[in-house]
């Protein structure tokens, strides 16, 4: 079944929705499950520092920040392995 250009759309939500899930999920059981305390360390990817682009009429600031842990990961797999089924 080939999906239209539309679909993209759908399926970044998904995948953030995913993501989002499984990381509030690793913050809630982290805390409250000694045993599994290692699903709260998070990880940061993205830039240490902006990038500043200053046009004297504008200054433009570009950066982005991702904060991974092993729960989101999962949680994205899950989210697109249900976008595949369904």
């Amino acid at each position: 079944m080939v999906r239209g250009s539309g679909k993209n759309g759908f399926l970044i939500f998904v995948i953030l929705l995913g993501g989002i899930c499984g990381s509030f999920l690793g913050d809630i059981l982290g805390s409250n499950i000694k045993a599994l305390s290692f699903l709260n360390a998070t990880h940061p990817i993205g830039t240490s520092s902006p990038f500043i682009l200053n046009l004297k009429i504008a200054q433009i600031t570009f950066g982005i920040n991702f904060y991974v842990n092993i729960m989101t990961i999962i949680g994205v797999i899950l989210a697109i392995l249900l976008y595949r089924k369904y």
